[in-house]
C-alpha cells in the first residue's frame, strides 16, 4: 500500500514557499513594529524609554483608558442585547424563533463603520430619535455623545459573536437540569443565575472575547465619530502626521496586539480547569418551557424593541443613500437616487478595486489554506504545524498594526519596473487582505479537509495515479463545499476592510470601496453618496455571507444523506 505520509521533494518546496511567505508578509512586518517599539531614536539601542514616555503622557494614557473602557462597557452592553435574543429563543415555546435569530446575525453584514454616521443621525443629539423625544417628553438621550456613540455603534453591530455562540451553548445545555432545579425550588432569575448561565459559560466568553478584541483595535468608527482620544486613532495620527519614524505609533500597535493575546488568554483563563459538560444535549432533554400570557407580551415587548435598534444601522444609512437632506429633522427632506448615480458615474473604481482586491486575496487564502491543512494532516514534514500557528496567529494582528508593519518593511523598496514605493503597492494591500482573512480561510479548508476519507487518496494511489492527480480529482473535488465557503467568508470580509487599507492606499485610483466611503463621509456632502457606497459593501457583505451559509448548510445536508444511506 502507498504510504500516505511518505514526504517527498514537491512537498518540502510547498512547505518552504508557504513558511517564506508568512515569513515575509506576516511575522517580519509585525517584528519589524515590535522592534522599532524598542529602539532608541537618537541610539539606535534597545530600550523602554518609548514606553515609559507613552505612559507619561496624558494624552496616551487617557486613550489607553479609553480604548479598554469602551471595549468593555460594548461587551456588556452587547451582553444585554444578546442574552434576551438567545435565551426566549432557545429556552421556551417562542414563535419566529429562527426569524429572531437570523435578523439578530444581520448587523454583521454591515461594518461598524459603515454605519456610524447614519447612527449620527439617528440618535444624535438632533438626530430623529433625540428631536422626537425632546418634542414628546422635553428631553434628550446622549447616545452619541464621545465614548458613548462608539460604544453604542460597536455594540450593535458585534453583538451578534456574543448572540451566535451563546445560542449555541444554551441549545446544548441538558434541560432536565433545569427541572431539576425546579422540583428543588429554583425559579426565575436564579435558576437562571446558578445553572443555565453558568451551564452556558463558555459560548458567552468565546463571543465576549472576540467583542473585546474586535472593539479594541478598531480604527475607522472611532474616526468616523471623530473621538481621537483612543489608541488605534492614535497610532494612525502618528504615523500619517508626523510619518514612520515616531517611536508612538509603534508603541501603540504593540499594546494593541498585547491586549488582542490578553483577551484570548483571559478566555481561556476563565474556562480553565472547569466543567461545563452535561448528561446529555440540549436537543435529547426536555421540551422547551412555554411561557405564561403576561411573561409572553413582556418578551415580545423586549425583543421587538432589541431588534428595532439593532437594524437601526441598516435603517438610517438607507435612509442617508436615498435622502436630499438631512439636517436637524426627524427624515430627510426629500428622496433621490442621484447618490447612486454619483458614486457609478463618477467612482467605478471604488467598486471595480474592490471586487479585483477581495477576489485576489480571497483565492490567495484558499490556495494557503488548503496546501496548509493538506501539509499539517496529510504529511508528516516536521515543524508542519508551526505554519497553522503562524497563519492563526494573524488573529490577534490588528489590521492597522499590520499595515504599520508594511510601511515599515516595505516602504524603503521600488515595485517591479517603476520607482514608487512598495509598501503602496497595490498587490501589498491584496496580500495584506489575504493575511487578515487567512486564519478563517484556513479553517474552512482543514474542516473540509478533515471529512475526507483517506482511504479514498490511497485507493487512487493504488490504481497508479500520482500524488499531484489524487488531489485535483479526488481530495479538491470532495473539498469543494468547504472552499468555497471559505472563499465567499474571505471575499466578504476583505471587501470592508478598513484599517489596513487607510493606511496602504496612497492614490484615489488604487482604493477600495471602504477607503471611499471613509473619503466620502468626511464631510456632509459627501454623506449621501458615502451612503450609497455602504449600501454597495452591505449588499456584497450580505450576498457573501447568504452564500456562504447556503453552501455549507447544502453540504452538510449531503453528508446527512450519505451518513442515513450507509446506515
Amino acid at each position: 500500500m502507498t504510504s500516505k505520509t511518505h514526504k517527498n521533494p514537491g512537498q518540502i518546496a510547498l512547505f518552504l514557499f508557504i513558511a517564506l511567505f508568512l515569513l515575509s508578509f506576516l511575522i517580519i512586518p509585525v517584528v519589524k513594529v515590535f522592534y522599532v517599539a524598542f529602539i532608541d531614536v537618537n541610539s539606535g539601542s534597545l530600550t523602554l524609554i518609548n514606553f515609559k514616555d507613552f505612559f507619561n503622557t496624558s494624552l496616551f494614557i487617557e486613550s489607553f483608558n479609553n480604548s479598554f473602557y469602551v471595549a468593555t462597557m460594548s461587551v456588556l452592553l452587547a451582553t444585554l442585547i444578546s442574552l434576551p435574543l438567545a435565551y426566549f429563543t432557545t429556552r421556551f415555546e417562542f414563535k419566529g424563533a429562527i426569524i429572531i435569530q437570523s435578523l439578530g446575525f444581520v448587523p454583521l453584514i454591515m461594518p461598524p463603520f459603515v454605519g456610524a454616521v447614519a447612527m449620527q443621525l439617528l440618535f444624535g443629539s438632533n438626530g430623529s430619535i433625540n428631536l422626537l423625544m425632546d418634542e414628546y417628553f422635553g428631553f434628550t438621550i446622549p447616545f452619541m455623545e464621545g465614548l458613548n456613540g462608539v460604544i453604542f455603534v460597536q455594540s450593535l453591530h458585534y453583538f451578534p459573536f456574543i448572540l451566535i455562540n451563546l445560542s449555541a451553548s444554551l441549545n446544548n445545555i441538558d434541560r432536565s437540569m433545569e427541572e431539576s432545579a425546579q422540583n428543588l425550588g429554583s425559579s426565575g432569575m436564579r435558576l437562571f443565575r446558578r445553572i443555565v448561565f453558568p451551564l452556558a459559560m463558555p459560548g458567552y466568553v468565546a463571543g465576549a472575547s472576540l467583542v473585546f478584541i474586535k472593539v479594541f483595535d478598531d480604527l475607522g468608527t472611532p474616526l468616523l465619530l471623530n473621538v481621537n482620544n483612543m489608541l488605534a486613532p492614535q497610532a494612525y495620527l502618528r504615523i500619517s502626521s508626523i510619518g514612520i519614524d515616531d517611536p508612538m505609533g509603534y508603541v501603540i500597535a504593540v499594546i494593541l496586539v498585547i491586549f488582542s493575546l490578553f483577551a484570548m488568554w483571559i478566555a481561556s483563563l476563565a474556562l480553565k480547569g472547569k466543567d461545563y459538560s452535561t448528561v446529555q444535549k440540549g436537543g435529547g432533554g426536555l421540551a422547551k418551557r412555554k411561557m405564561r400570557p403576561f411573561e409572553r407580551i413582556v418578551a415580545y415587548f423586549i425583543v421587538i424593541l432589541i431588534l428595532l435598534t439593532v437594524l437601526s444601522p441598516h435603517f438610517g444609512l438607507t435612509l442617508l443613500s436615498f435622502g436630499t437632506i438631512w439636517s436637524y429633522s426627524v427624515l430627510p427632506d426629500g428622496f433621490t437616487p442621484d447618490h447612486y448615480v454619483e458614486i457609478f458615474a463618477e467612482t467605478p473604481e471604488f467598486m471595480m478595486n474592490t471586487l479585483l482586491y477581495a477576489s485576489l486575496a480571497a483565492t490567495i487564502d484558499i490556495i494557503l489554506g488548503t496546501s496548509i491543512a493538506y501539509l499539517v494532516l496529510r504529511t508528516k514534514i516536521r515543524f508542519r504545524y508551526w505554519l497553522d500557528y503562524a497563519a492563526m496567529a494573524a488573529l490577534a494582528v490588528p489590521g492597522l498594526v499590520l499595515g504599520i508593519g508594511y510601511l515599515r518593511t516595505f516602504l524603503g523598496a521600488s515595485i517591479p519596473f517603476g520607482d514608487a514605493p512598495l509598501a503602496t503597492w497595490w498587490v501589498m494591500l491584496v496580500i495584506a487582505l489575504s493575511i487578515r482573512r487567512l486564519p478563517y480561510a484556513l479553517r474552512a479548508c482543514t474542516s473540509a479537509l478533515q471529512q475526507v476519507s483517506r482511504s479514498l487518496e490511497e485507493a487512487a494511489e493504488n490504481l497508479g495515479a500520482n500524488k499531484a492527480k489524487t488531489i485535483q480529482r479526488i481530495v479538491l473535488p470532495l473539498m469543494s463545499g468547504g472552499l468555497l465557503a471559505g472563499f465567499v467568508t474571505s471575499f466578504a470580509t476583505a471587501a470592508v476592510e478598513l484599517s489596513a487599507t487607510i493606511m496602504l492606499v496612497s492614490t484615489e485610483s488604487d482604493a477600495p470601496l471602504a477607503y471611499g466611503i471613509y473619503v466620502f463621509m468626511q464631510s456632509a456632502a459627501g454623506r449621501g453618496p458615502g451612503a450609497a457606497l455602504g449600501m454597495v459593501a452591505v449588499l456584497i457583505v450580505g450576498l457573501g455571507t447568504y452564500f456562504s451559509h447556503r453552501i455549507i448548510e447544502k453540504g452538510r445536508r449531503e453528508r446527512s444523506i450519505e451518513n442515513n444511506n450507509q446506515k
